[in-house]
């Protein structure tokens, strides 16, 4: 199957520098079908693998990607790798790699996550020496995922730009008590991210979750957010509203 080009991509409004690149994916635009359609990126999710490889390639093409992004098998956790030390680094051992997040000052070595519901941050700093990214889900940001990627960034995190890609909104993010008190257990005032449901059970909101975390790092220059991936059925895949479905991509690299 030949690849399709497609132009469902979101650029971030942030002031990232130039040399950094950086794009959220659609779910339209792609060949995948049924629950899939149409540009689903996750080769895990039950779709056909060659129109997932179809789909992937049609996003190289989009974004004019010379190498291939270094997809990871995602844990939900907060393990983020860096790129720079991949010859020391026992987890590269696997294809692919299994972390939530990883890190690189090498050039045209795209970073990429898949997310339907989740939600994406991407890193770089001011000067556009180094990129990161990093999958945060509730268990990823209850273990200190965000936390982790600011250390691995390995810089002064007064100089990073951070942005917030699509995610589930806190209007349609209703989790239990014991969610609510695993992200409480890691951030003591994580209380004012949630509003009791009328079911008793608690709305949780990602986007507050994760600036509360980068801020705890001193990271201040946090953009993006705003977006709702479980109501956006028309634009995004969504695990909460549909399972099975499709996988979005983050990406962000450094252009040569």
């Amino acid at each position: 199957m030949s690849a399709q080009t497609f132009s469902m991509v979101i650029t971030p409004d942030w002031p990232a520098p130039m040399r950094v690149r950086a794009a959220s994916t659609e779910r339209g635009g792609g060949v995948s079908d049924g629950p899939y359609t149409s540009q689903n990126l996750g080769l895990h999710v039950g779709d056909d693998a060659e129109v997932v490889i179809s789909n992937r390639r049609a996003l190289m093409e989009t974004l004019g990607l010379v190498t291939e992004p270094l997809w990871l098998e995602q844990l939900h956790g907060n393990i983020v790798l860096d790129l720079d030390s991949k010859k020391t680094n026992p987890a590269f051992s696997r294809n692919p790699p299994a972390a939530d997040g990883v890190v690189t000052s090498q050039l045209d070595k795209p970073c990429v996550i898949m997310t339907a519901d989740c939600l994406p941050v991407i890193f770089c700093d001011t000067a556009g020496t180094r990129v990161g990214i990093a999958h945060a889900g509730w268990r990823g940001l209850a273990a200190g995922v965000l936390s982790v990627a600011v250390k691995r960034m390995g810089i002064d995190p007064q100089t990073l730009l951070v942005w917030l890609g699509p995610a589930i909104s806190q209007n349609a993010y209703e989790v239990g008590d014991e969610v609510r008190q695993a992200l409480i257990d890691f951030d003591r005032g994580a209380n004012t991210c949630f509003k009791p449901s009328n079911a008793g059970r608690w709305w949780a909101d990602l986007y507050q979750l994760a600036r509360r975390s980068l801020k705890a790092e001193g990271v201040h220059a946090i953009y993006g957010g705003g977006f709702c991936t479980h109501t956006e059925s028309e634009r995004f895949f969504s695990h909460r509203r549909e399972a099975p479905c499709g996988r979005m991509a983050t990406l962000i690299w450094l252009d040569s």
